[in-house]
């Protein structure tokens, strides 16, 4: 490493680090119940949650393959192109805060797929909120894995320390800070982790420019005049997967499916104490969200254009070019400030994801909500209240053992990663996300712009017993829409590349045999 950063001196300064997470935890994390721990009690500052909301949705990804991503010759996210599927989610966004947030202030709800059982019964309730669960465990295990290989590469391998030990130490160390004060704990922590990765990126920006000989005045004109910075892409609209169309209505559809149909930032919205608030802190955010992703996409056309001039290899997997440069051949200011900031994005976006998951598995199947009030509505008042003492004591421990259960999943699947990752990281978040989250977007758009109602049909499968297994319907389309999309973007990449809208074709998909299952109710 360069200069005086050691991998004791990295050592040091993650125990600090996480010190200082461990004392806000313990400072907000006291006597927090359900409530608390699923929504922070709905009163949380807007502006505070629109801070927040950045470290969640800027993971270690966008950190190290958006950058890396830039100087690629072909395929996704080339240059600036990534700036096409930011300002599709500005239209995204739009859409969440002036349909979707009212809807779930409305229903009052703590899950947001609450809204699937009212609108189109308990199968596509309980099947989208399996979707979300597999989708977000899947992907933040590999915006984890990315920081965990990082980690290991620059830090822990020349200590001798083996993978999976430094895996379950980045998990456990997440685990020791939120499970017991979950959402409440996790906006104050997560502004600031914001706070650091945003340090780290203008840091790098501003060292690599003065080692160009470049004033902040002429860092924009430098890369804005270099190959690296084209933004829109127009040609081959068939071919090129980073055809403008493609890119921005796909960044249009992952913002309304991953921001708005995902419990983790939804979760951070119902947290406002209203929709005004909720509302304020969206187009907050949205500001926000474009001026830092200009200043990812920035960052990495300047360290192509560092590497070019002083002659440094790019390495094949381009995730790694920000941490080579930043570790062997800048000041050590510039390393401690890599870390700091991979650290921070990586688990202010995994930490909020960990307990979003504990709260959609909580309530979508374990039903806290629908336990907490006495079966015997006469019964005498101090009696209730012993019940719901009694209750909560319960639910705090399963709610205990489900996060310490997606903890060691995230550790498993991460491992399995490591056997089979290879090219920039973000093009494998968002091909999970098409596969995964097309369904949900299919449910909710079903019932949002259509007042059909779903036959309860089910596949009867014969068993040798007297009683037959019965699949319902909409569980199977939404198994079988994932596969028919597969199938049809393999056909059809030699004359045309679908690119991000996988999950549009998805959601088309899972739409049009929702459709077939429906009917009009004679009230409607």
């Amino acid at each position: 490493m360069t200069g005086q950063l050691t991998p004791a001196l990295v050592l040091l300064l993650l125990f600090l680090y996480f010190a200082m997470l461990v004392g806000v935890a313990m400072l907000t994390g006291r006597n927090v119940g359900n409530e608390g721990f699923f929504l922070a009690n709905r009163k949380v500052p807007w502006y505070v949650v629109a801070y927040a909301m950045i470290g969640t949705s800027i993971s270690g990804v966008t950190f190290i393959s958006v950058p890396g991503a830039v100087g690629l010759e072909s395929g996704l996210n080339r240059g600036f192109g990534y700036m096409q599927v930011v300002l599709g989610y500005l239209l995204g966004y739009l859409f969440i805060a002036t349909v979707l947030m009212p809807m779930y202030y409305r229903l009052n709800l703590t899950s947001i797929y609450g809204y699937l059982e009212r609108r189109l019964g308990y199968w596509s309730y309980k099947t989208g909120a399996a979707f979300f669960i597999l989708s977000r465990t899947l992907g933040s295990a590999t915006r984890m894995f990315l920081a965990a290989v990082v980690l290991q590469n620059f830090v822990f391998q020349p200590l001798g320390v083996p993978f999976p030990l430094t895996v379950l130490l980045m998990m456990a160390l997440i685990y020791g800070y939120t499970f017991k004060g979950g959402l409440k704990t996790i906006i104050w922590t997560d502004t600031i982790m914001t706070t650091f990765f945003i340090a780290a990126v203008v840091w790098t920006v501003i060292n690599v420019g003065k080692a160009m000989n470049l004033n902040v005045s002429d860092l924009w004109s430098a890369v804005s005049s270099s190959r690296y910075g084209q933004i829109f892409f127009f040609d081959n609209f068939f071919s090129d997967p980073n055809h403008f169309v493609k890119q921005f209505f796909s960044g249009a559809l992952i913002a309304i499916v991953m921001t708005g149909m995902d419990q983790d930032l939804m979760q951070k919205n119902l947290a406002c104490k209203d929709i005004r608030a909720a509302q304020k802190n969206m187009f907050v955010f949205c500001i926000y969200l474009v001026l830092i992703n200009l200043a990812f996409l920035m960052l990495g056309a300047l360290l192509y254009m560092y590497a070019g001039a002083l002659g440094i290899e790019t390495p094949a997997q381009t995730d790694q070019l920000y941490p080579k440069i930043a570790f062997y051949h800048l000041d050590t200011a510039a390393g401690i400030f890599f870390i700091l900031g991979l650290i921070a994005s990586t688990y202010a976006s995994s930490d909020s994801a960990l307990t979003a998951l504990t709260t959609s598995f909580c309530v979508d199947f374990l039903n806290f909500e629908k336990k907490r009030e006495h079966p015997d509505l006469y019964a005498p008042e101090q009696e209730k209240r012993a019940w719901v003492d009694a209750t909560e004591r319960q639910q705090r421990r399963a709610r205990t053992i489900v996060h310490l259960s997606f903890s060691l999943l995230f550790v498993l699947i991460i491992l399995l990663l490591k056997a089979f990752s290879g090219g920039a990281v973000i093009s494998l978040i968002f091909k999970i996300a098409g596969y995964t989250y097309g369904p949900l977007l299919g449910l909710f758009a079903f019932g949002l712009f259509t007042n059909l109602k779903l036959h309860p049909w089910a596949i009867r499968i014969p068993r040798k017993d007297s009683r037959a297994l019965e699949i319902p319907a909409v569980v199977l389309l939404c198994l079988l829409t994932p596969f028919l999309t597969w199938v049809i973007e393999v056909n059809c990449k030699p004359w045309f590349d679908v690119g991000f809208l996988t999950i549009l074709l998805n959601g088309i998909l899972t739409f049009a045999g929702l459709w077939v299952m429906s009917y009009r109710d004679a009230e409607g």
